[in-house]
C-alpha cells in the first residue's frame, strides 16, 4: 500500500477478477506514467515561466467538509461564482502544472471526451473537466491514494481495506498536504485570486492536523440528515461503477460485500468528524457548521451567517444574488427518491448507527415562518 505501483497492481487485480477487464488497464497505466512524469517536469519549469508562483502562499483557504451528497458541490461552487475565491476545475487537478495548462486549453474540448468525468456526470451531480470539483481527486490523480480508491476499487478486494484510509491507522495527511498547498498555489495565480474555495470530504476524518498544516483556514462543515446522505452518495459511486462496468450485473455477494463496505466508510466520516468536535480536538472557531435543511430553505441566513465567519462583506449585489437562489431553492422539489432496501439498508439501522451525529448536528429544527409543529431534526 505504500507505493504507487503496488496500489495499481490493486486496482488491475480487482479488474481482472471482479469486472473481467483486462487490457485496458494496462494502457492506462502506462499513460498514467507518462503524464505523472510530464507534469513532474512541468510543474518544476512552472516556477521559470510564472515567477509568481514563487511568491504566492495558499495560507488561508476556505474548505468545505463533509460526506458526499450534503451540498459540497453547490456551496463550492456557489461561492466561487460569487467572488469568496476560486475553486479548482477538475482540468486543473489532472494537469496541474501551469505550463501544460495553458498548452493543452485550445484542446480541452477534445480531452472532454477522453475524460474520465463523462463516467460521473449525472443529473444528481453535473461534471465536466471545466467545472469546479473537490480536491480530493487531485490526491487520487497524483497517488492512486484516498477514500476515491477505497470506494470504486479497493473496497471490492476479499480482505477489507477500509482501516488503511483511516488516519489513526495509516496518516498520508503530511504527503497530501504538501500535494494540495502546490495546487492551491497554481490555482490561485491562474485565476488571480487571494483565497481557495476547495472541497476534502476526506479532511472529515483529519480536521486536527489540517488546522496545524493551514493555521489560517477556514472549514465550512456540510451536515445532513444520514437517510439522505448515505444511500444518495451510493447511487452516486454506483452510478459511476455501473456506467463503466456494469456493477448491477454482479454476483449478489460481492454487491452486497461493497454495500456493507461503503456503509461503514460513510459512517467512519461521520464518526471521526464528531469524535474530534465533541473531545475539543477541533478549535471550533475555525468550523462554522452549515446544516443541509438551512442552507436549502432559509439561506439568506445562512449565507449571512457564513459572510461574517469568513470576513466577507454581504454587499448588495450578493445579497440579491443569494435572495434569487433562495426563492429558487424553497421552490425546488427533488424527484430523487431512494429506496434503502436496494441498498440492504433500513431507516432503523441508519437511525440508531448514526444516533450521535442527529444528537449533535441536527437537533430540532424549524424554517422561519414555520409553527412549532413543523419541527423536525432534518431535510
Amino acid at each position: 500500500m505504500n507505493s504507487v505501483l503496488s496500489r495499481m497492481g490493486r486496482i488491475y487485480g480487482v479488474l481482472r477478477k471482479t469486472h473481467h477487464v483486462y487490457v485496458v488497464p494496462l494502457f492506462v497505466a502506462v499513460l498514467f506514467g507518462f503524464l505523472r512524469t510530464l507534469v513532474a517536469v512541468s510543474m518544476a519549469l512552472d516556477h521559470v515561466f510564472f515567477p509568481r508562483l514563487n511568491r504566492t502562499k495558499a495560507t488561508r483557504p476556505i474548505v468545505l467538509v463533509g460526506n458526499p451528497r450534503t451540498g459540497t458541490t453547490f456551496l463550492q461552487r456557489f461561492l466561487s461564482d460569487n467572488g469568496f475565491g476560486a475553486g479548482m476545475e477538475l482540468f486543473l487537478m489532472l494537469y496541474p502544472s501551469l505550463l501544460l495548462q495553458k498548452m493543452l486549453s485550445p484542446v480541452l474540448p477534445l480531452l472532454e471526451k477522453l475524460s474520465p468525468a463523462k463516467f460521473h456526470s449525472t443529473e444528481a451531480h453535473q461534471t465536466s473537466l471545466s467545472s469546479v470539483e473537490t480536491d480530493d481527486v487531485g490526491v487520487l490523480f497524483r497517488y492512486l491514494d484516498g477514500f476515491f480508491l477505497y470506494g470504486f476499487f479497493l473496497s471490492f478486494e476479499e480482505r477489507d481495506a477500509l482501516r488503511q484510509f483511516d488516519p489513526r491507522v495509516r496518516d498520508t495527511s503530511a504527503r497530501d498536504y504538501g500535494w494540495l498547498d502546490a495546487l492551491w498555489r497554481r490555482s490561485l495565480v491562474l485565476h488571480g485570486a487571494e483565497r481557495n474555495i476547495a472541497k476534502l470530504f476526506s479532511v472529515s476524518v483529519r480536521i486536527p492536523s489540517f488546522l496545524e498544516r493551514f493555521p489560517e483556514a477556514q472549514i465550512l462543515y456540510m451536515a445532513r440528515d444520514p437517510l439522505s446522505i448515505i444511500p444518495s452518495a451510493n447511487s452516486l459511486v454506483i452510478g459511476v461503477l455501473d456506467r463503466a462496468f456494469g456493477f448491477w450485473s454482479l454476483p449478489e455477494d460481492v454487491k452486497k460485500r461493497w454495500l456493507d463496505r461503503m456503509y461503514q466508510a460513510w459512517i467512519l466520516l461521520l464518526q471521526k468528524f464528531h469524535e474530534d468536535w465533541t473531545t475539543g480536538a477541533i478549535d471550533k472557531s475555525r468550523v462554522y457548521v452549515v446544516r443541509y435543511d438551512r442552507m436549502m430553505l432559509d439561506l439568506e441566513n445562512v449565507m449571512a451567517e457564513i459572510c461574517t465567519f469568513l470576513g466577507k462583506e454581504l454587499t448588495p449585489e450578493l445579497k440579491a444574488t443569494v435572495q434569487k437562489q433562495a426563492d429558487k431553492q424553497r421552490a425546488y422539489e427533488s424527484e430523487h427518491k431512494y429506496n434503502l432496501a436496494k441498498y440492504g439498508l433500513t431507516e432503523e439501522q441508519i437511525r440508531k448507527d448514526c444516533a450521535f451525529f442527529y444528537d449533535t448536528f441536527l437537533p430540532p429544527w424549524a424554517p422561519p415562518g414555520s409553527n412549532g409543529d413543523s419541527l423536525k431534526k432534518s431535510a
